[in-house]
């Protein structure tokens, strides 16, 4: 494929939300964050929760109720995006769920082919990075990197 990844990572941002536009009637994110690795994709939804969902999802019950909603919603949905994606990146999604961060209102969708994939929000904003390897002594390994601190 001749695009690059930053392209296609963008045109999927787009295409993400156009999808949660459609799907929410007008509400859309604060901001998206792709991530295209491999045979893997993460969208990240920031701030996609509406003021009622957010208030709601303060109490454990609402928040549940939240979670499950947005889960239903996209399982049930999802196949217009999914399509979107397909053409864009030229692979089959073979998989994809939606899970709710209710405190942040952050919506992750996650599209893999076959994999177990992990997601964690952070607090904060980190620089991109991307490291994939198969070799187990790699895998099994520890490494360390240096880093500096200013202060």
């Amino acid at each position: 494929m001749s695009k690059s990844n930053s392209t296609m990572a963008k045109q999927i941002a787009h295409a993400a939300i156009a999808f949660e536009k459609r799907r929410t009637g007008n509400h859309v994110p604060k901001s998206v964050t792709v991530v295209l690795s491999e045979g893997t994709l993460v969208i990240t939804l920031h701030e996609a929760l509406s003021p009622a969902e957010r208030a709601m999802a303060r109490s454990p019950a609402g928040a549940a109720q939240i979670q499950d909603f947005h889960r239903q919603l996209f399982a049930g949905s999802s196949d217009s995006l999914r399509k979107e994606i397909e053409r864009i990146t030229g692979m089959e999604v073979r998989e994809a769920t939606a899970a709710v961060e209710p405190n942040t209102g952050a919506v992750v969708q996650a599209f893999t082919t076959g994999t177990v994939v992990q997601v964690f929000l952070l607090a904060g904003s980190a620089p991109t990075e991307t490291w994939s390897g198969s070799d187990p002594a790699d895998l099994s390994r520890q490494t360390s990197s240096s880093s500096s601190s200013i202060g």
